[in-house]
């Protein structure tokens, strides 16, 4: 497309996503003491009953649960911006990435819920001395918890990432094998990056998890993509 219709096709795509996270957000307003309790409860097991102030909670809860609910909105939004510069035989790869998108960000989500949060917050506690006082506000709670889930969900993007740079020859799967220490520095730093609490907990245990999803998806384009491997072995060799 000419670039103003690129232009026009961008405000539509945002325009969409900005009315999923408007009323997405007022509609978790209305219920926001139900997705609070729900999305805290492993941040106040490791409060162990200390009670939270609050200020501006609802806003927030609105705004978070709306961008974790309105997700696959907003990754189809994202997708579709980019699809009208997909070749016709490149765009049966759509449906499934977005599939593959969605289940990879609720795997994150779900992942950090149930077994980061918990952990992650009781190490912050834990950080505490003799004379010095925690003061938790709930709505700083509730956004370092929610910028977590949100995180880890972007950061197990990874196998789709490895998956494309491999089927489109951006990086060989050879080169890619064997340069592994470059993508765990890699992998480690975006940890690092992905988690706002700055904790090394939270990002020892989600770099560890993007090393494995790394190994993982190396593993299925060795299988998937096993034709190209082997053409890209045989242009070596020749």
């Amino acid at each position: 497309m000419p670039f103003w219709e690129h232009m026009a096709e961008l405000r539509r795509r945002l325009v969409i996503v900005a009315a999923v996270l408007f009323l997405g957000s007022i509609a978790a307003y209305v219920w926001a003491p139900m997705f609070y309790d729900f999305m805290m409860a492993p941040v106040l097991k490791a409060l162990e009953g200390k009670e939270l102030e609050t200020f501006g909670l609802r806003f927030k809860v609105g705004l978070y649960v709306a961008i974790i609910l309105g997700s696959p909105i907003i990754i189809w939004q994202a997708m579709a911006f980019f699809l009208p510069a997909f070749r016709q035989k490149e765009r049966k790869y759509v449906i499934p990435t977005f599939i593959a998108m969605v289940i990879l960000f609720v795997g994150g989500v779900v992942f950090c819920y149930e077994i980061i949060l918990t952990v992650a917050f009781r190490w912050m506690i834990d950080q505490a001395w003799q004379g010095v006082n925690i003061m938790p506000g709930a709505s700083a709670w509730f956004q370092g918890a929610s910028l977590l889930m949100i995180g880890f969900g972007i950061g197990f993007q990874i196998p789709i990432v490895i998956f494309y740079l491999v089927l489109f020859d951006i990086v060989p799967y050879k080169k890619m094998r064997q340069n592994w220490r470059v993508a765990y520095v890699g992998l480690i730093t975006l940890a690092a990056i992905a988690t706002p609490d700055w904790s090394p907990v939270t990002m020892g245990l989600l770099a560890v998890a993007l090393i494995a999803l790394y190994e993982l998806s190396m593993f299925l384009a060795r299988i998937l993509l096993s034709k190209r491997i082997a053409a890209q072995k045989a242009a070596e060799a020749a």
